[in-house]
């Protein structure tokens, strides 16, 4: 799982993964990566990203995508996290018309593997009254 953050510990067992959180919030245009924890709080209370509280993860990127910061609330204050990839550029959402996209902690735990969540379509659902 890519989504979790490590302890110190032997076991390396995640501290936090993304099943701990209930929605991940995007913000979709960048920002400036040099913002810390005041800053991307700010913003996320003037995009109406939602309460800074709930057990979301709140995501920012800059303008060359091949970073990310993290920021959430653990019960005791803020936390944030960076990740920054050598290689590669983080897919982000293109066509959306709003400000902010919301994934799930299962898309976004995708999104840092790579895999571009925007393009992904499941099969339709089919339904049927009767099978012969």
């Amino acid at each position: 799982m890519a989504c979790g953050i490590y302890s110190t510990t032997d076991s390396g067992s995640p501290m936090k993964s993304c099943k701990d959180f209930k929605k991940v919030f995007i913000h979709k245009d960048p920002v400036d990566m040099r913002r810390g924890i005041n800053g991307l709080s700010e913003l996320v209370q003037s995009s109406l990203m939602g309460n800074l509280m709930d057990p979301h993860l709140f995501v920012f990127s800059g303008r060359k995508r091949d970073s990310i910061k993290v920021l959430y609330f653990d019960r005791s204050g803020f936390a944030m996290w960076q990740k920054r990839l050598e290689a590669d550029k983080f897919p982000w959402p293109k066509k959306h018309t709003d400000l902010v996209v919301e994934l799930t902690p299962e898309q976004f735990s995708w999104l840092l593997d790579g895999y571009d969540v925007w393009k992904i379509k499941p099969f339709s659902e089919l339904y049927f009254e009767k099978v012969s």
